[in-house]
């Protein structure tokens, strides 16, 4: 069944996260501000963190989980001299402050140099990581031993700036999951002198940029047409999805429209993966599952998100 609310068909909405609120919050707010209880994100930010957070709307909440594997590049500033329980500025003082004044930017790349490429990092044992059912702060904040779980984790790019007052500012680019924190945790404990993250902003998910985001507080005072205004609200039939593109002729296209499955060859997928439909004029009609028949590149495709 195809929705005819343009923004329950499936939209990307992209909010700049104020400091102080959860990802969760800003969720609730776009929920309030629309009507539209079909809405999640892809990827939290902490509450201190400012910066891109991702919205997926109506449909696009279906494929939330692809966009939360997207890769992501932050900026932020590390505090030297001082660990924390949280790895962040909100946590209490771990051990004793030292004085970070005398660090050198040639300390710190040595240092940080087996945080670029892949590594295995351990999650913040205060984090939203969950083992059991039970998240990890909430084993932290009752005493309980957290556990490691080490998970591979790359960094495309990581850069320092020149350290001063004892912080350095820094960017990085890296893989879904990689924990900002934990790096400036590590990184403190090789330099000797402790750190923290004090600062963080997220700048990008995949090729969505933060340059293109809107406020939380602005997008709740626009006009409900003004939300889906570019460049800070995206359809679906707008996204350059990585999926294999699939041509269907005029009565192919027709059936999709109407959420019947349709049968392809030259498929080569497994079952379950997803596929664009595209019509005969070349637009994007569907995002479909595969559900292959036989070993010939045969299939039959049902369409999942009809998107025009």
């Amino acid at each position: 069944m195809i929705a005819t609310d343009p923004l329950q068909r499936g939209y990307l909405l992209l909010l700049d996260k104020p400091e102080g609120l959860t990802s969760h919050d800003v969720v609730e707010r776009a929920r309030r501000a629309t009507g539209l209880a079909r809405i999640g994100h892809s990827g939290t930010l902490d509450p201190m963190a400012t910066g891109l957070l991702l919205l997926c709307a109506g449909n696009a909440a279906r494929l939330q989980g692809f966009f939360t594997l997207m890769d992501k590049s932050y900026e932020g500033v590390i505090r030297l001299g001082r660990a924390t329980a949280t790895y962040d500025r909100e946590g209490e003082t771990i051990g004793p402050e030292r004085d970070a004044s005398g660090v050198t930017a040639a300390a710190i790349e040595q240092a940080a140099a087996g945080f670029r490429g892949e590594f295995l990092q351990a999650p913040p044992p205060y984090s939203a990581k969950k083992v059991g059912g039970r998240k990890f702060y909430e084993m932290a904040r009752k005493g309980e031993s957290v556990p490691s779980l080490p998970k591979k984790v790359r960094v495309e790019r990581l850069e320092f700036g020149t350290p001063k007052d004892g912080a350095v500012a820094f960017s990085i680019s890296c893989s879904s999951g990689t924990y900002i924190r934990s790096i400036a945790n590590e990184l403190g404990g090789k330099l000797g002198c402790g750190a923290h993250l004090e600062a963080l902003r997220r700048t990008r998910i995949g090729t969505f940029r933060v340059e293109d985001a809107v406020p939380l507080e602005r997008f709740e005072a626009l006009a409900p047409a003004d939300r889906l205004a570019a460049p800070h609200a995206v359809p679906l039939a707008r996204v350059a999805f990585p999926f294999p593109r699939v041509q269907l002729a005029s009565l192919e296209a027709w059936k999709i429209r109407r959420g019947q499955a349709v049968p392809a060859r030259d498929v080569h997928a497994r079952e379950g993966d997803w596929v664009t439909l595209v019509g005969p004029a070349d637009d994007m009609l569907a995002l479909g599952q595969v559900n292959p028949i036989g070993d010939r590149g045969v299939a039959m495709i049902k369409p999942r998100i009809v998107l025009g």
